[in-house]
């Protein structure tokens, strides 16, 4: 997890300019540099580190003495560079993972590149040779990346929106920020005076298709058919491989863990491989909650079961609620609950970073998206809706759990790894059958929960135990989140405010006084940039006013409200 910001073209003093990388100074603490191109006096690339690999060589942009005139910026991991390193008999120069991107470019190009990276990335490539940019992002938009350009040919690129919302353009006094789409690449052509032009947009991967470099890595063969035996096995194969190729790292490896399905099989298959890998520090688990809440329960007993270090980390109302201003800025977004379930994340982060050396942080993320896990899908109108609605939930998780998941850990200079989103674990599991993925006796992710019954990773009830909404976990059995902020927010926005809402908010108005609260502190943030989300996280085939899970008929939570 890094910070990469790049200007192409620019008109005004590089020197202010480059204020502005220094926005998101929170995703590389460890170390940072701005370069300027070489015979490009008007385009540099600024790159603030968190050294995870290669302490000595990590620094970017990254060059190397046989490609003089690549220029590579790039923020994630790729997990599978050896292996290519292997296959194709590359010479490194570094023992940076992104190096790889280096190599695959001068011998196959930008396609074949982006396709091969088995990994989560976001990546700024100049090639003064070839006079081309290329920009590029993994496919659920894991890392993050967000672009702004003139009619004139001036980019800018940079992880995320703050580091670009602030920058002056002669042709442009309000620069249109958007982010960059998941699995997609973009050439560009650079111009002699620094500026660019957009060529082509192309879309490398979809979440469905293997991924080229499956023809490159080290599981064993999978069985064929879909008999649910071998199902199963197929799912903890690729499962477990997912997490191990994600031991790749220099730093201490924590997990973040809620005593939920997803975060509990990470956290109890992590904790397993890192005793296969002969680790020498005690694998430390983390937990948030208020006092009684359900979630810390529940993760208690995953951390007794397993034998992890475990940290409970307890937070109470007006925490919460003073936390919600810096979180929205955090996130840059607006969504409600988005913003509800970020506050107990954003609060965990800030304690692992101050009280502890775990730095590569495993989570959860993406299961619920993948698996069906969320509630409003036992109203499935059929098998194949719910495919569709699957897939619809993974090309947007950029804009809602990830971005969720990456601001409040990058926040505090952590890296968030999230198996669950591993391109083959994936494209297996939307391989299957529809009517194998949907919830079953009344119960959501049946067939996840099925594939690890019999691997002893887990307790029964915490294996079986129904879903929780996040926001309602973390709380008091006698107060619920939901609860908190309704009561809170009641008293900071009237009937009047309300009412004139679609005036004031014309684009994505606020139904509530929950969402025009966080609009508002988004908008003093933010002003004018309400685009960037382009809809509200709702359930489906419901009536549903609240993203809330507890407004579902089905929601049994055991915080009763």
């Amino acid at each position: 997890m890094c910070g990469i910001w790049a200007l192409f073209g620019s008109d005004d003093c590089l020197s202010v300019q480059c204020l502005s990388a220094m926005k998101i100074a929170h995703r590389g603490p460890d170390a940072f540099r701005f370069e300027n191109v070489n015979g490009y006096t008007n385009c540099c690339f600024g790159f603030h580190r968190l050294a995870v690999v290669d302490q000595l060589f990590g620094m970017q942009p990254i060059r190397v003495k046989k490609y003089p005139y690549l220029w590579l910026c790039y923020n994630g991991e790729i997990y599978n560079h050896r292996k290519l390193q292997q296959h194709f008999a590359f010479e490194y120069q570094t023992k940076v993972d992104g190096e790889i991107i280096l190599h695959l470019y001068n011998k196959g190009g930008i396609e074949q590149t982006a396709s091969l990276l088995d990994g989560v990335f976001a990546f700024i490539l100049l090639d003064t040779a070839n006079k081309k940019v290329f920009l590029g992002r993994d496919t659920y938009g894991v890392r993050p990346l967000f672009r702004a350009m003139t009619e004139d040919g001036f980019l800018a690129v940079c992880s995320e929106a703050k580091g670009l919302v602030n920058l002056k353009h002669s042709t442009a006094p309000f620069l249109k920020v958007e982010p960059f789409l998941p699995g997609h690449y973009e050439v560009l052509d650079l111009k002699p005076n620094g500026k660019v032009a957009s060529v082509e947009m192309v879309k490398y991967h979809h979440c469905r298709d293997e991924p080229l470099h499956a023809l490159y890595d080290s599981v064993e063969k999978l069985s064929p058919g879909f008999e649910i035996e071998t199902v199963k096995s197929n799912l903890r194969i690729l499962f477990d491989n997912a997490i191990r190729k994600r031991l790749m790292t220099d730093r201490r490896i924590g997990c973040l863990l809620s005593g939920g399905l997803d975060s509990s099989l990470v956290a109890a298959t992590l904790l397993k491989q890192l005793k296969e890998a002969q680790v020498r520090y005690p694998f430390q688990t983390f937990a948030i909650g208020m006092e009684d809440s359900p979630d810390l329960l529940a993760a208690r007993k995953v951390a007794n079961h397993i034998g992890s270090e475990h940290h409970e980390v307890l937070f109470n109302h007006e925490e919460g609620i003073q936390a919600l201003d810096e979180v929205i800025f955090s996130l840059e977004t607006y969504d409600i609950t988005t913003v509800r379930a970020s506050v107990g994340m954003y609060l965990i982060s800030k304690y692992i970073r101050k009280n502890t050396d775990s730095v590569v942080i495993f989570s959860g993320e993406g299961s619920d998206e993948l698996t069906q896990g969320y509630i409003y899908f036992h109203k499935a109108p059929s098998p194949e809706k719910a495919q569709e609605e699957s897939e619809r939930l993974l090309k947007e998780l950029y804009l809602f759990d990830v971005l969720r998941a990456d601001r409040t850990t990058a926040a505090h200079g952590l890296e968030l790894r999230v198996p669950f989103l591993d391109h083959r674990f994936c494209s297996y599991y939307l391989s299957l059958p529809p009517d194998m993925r949907i919830p079953k006796n009344g119960i959501e992710k049946h067939l996840l929960r099925e594939a690890f019954e019999d691997s002893n990773l887990l307790p029964k009830e915490i294996l079986w135990r129904p879903k929780e909404a996040f926001s309602d976990g973390i709380t008091s059995v006698k107060n619920s989140w939901f609860r908190i902020l309704q009561e809170h927010i009641e008293h900071q926005v009237d009937d009047a405010m309300m009412a004139a809402a679609a005036q004031k908010f014309p684009f994505n108005t606020p139904k509530t006084k929950e969402g025009y609260y966080y609009r508002q502190i988004f908008e003093r943030h933010y002003p004018g940039r309400a685009d960037w989300l382009t809809h509200y996280w709702m359930p489906r085939w419901i009536n549903a006013t609240d993203p809330s899970a507890r407004t579902l008929t089905h929601y049994k939570s055991d915080a009763k409200a």
